[in-house]
């Protein structure tokens, strides 16, 4: 099972799917590019501590964190 964990001023909010079901997968990949089209940031953890970003969607990939995009700096 894979999941993509979404992060927001409210919290966050987890969306797992199955990336063996055609119907799942397609609807992951639509939040993706959702999400990245309003500006989150997409990664996936490479270690322990330790992310990489990604600017497509990867099914399979265990675990996707979406990051909100900062303002302000």
């Amino acid at each position: 099972m894979a999941i993509q964990i979404v992060m927001d001023r409210t919290g966050d909010s987890h969306h797992p799917f199955n990336p063996s079901d055609l119907q799942e997968v397609a609807k992951a990949e639509q939040r993706f590019y959702e999400l990245t089209n309003a500006g989150f940031t997409a990664a996936v953890r490479t270690g322990p501590g330790q992310i990489s970003q990604i600017r497509s969607f990867d099914p399979s990939a265990d675990e996707t964190l979406f990051f909100p995009r900062l303002i302000g700096g």
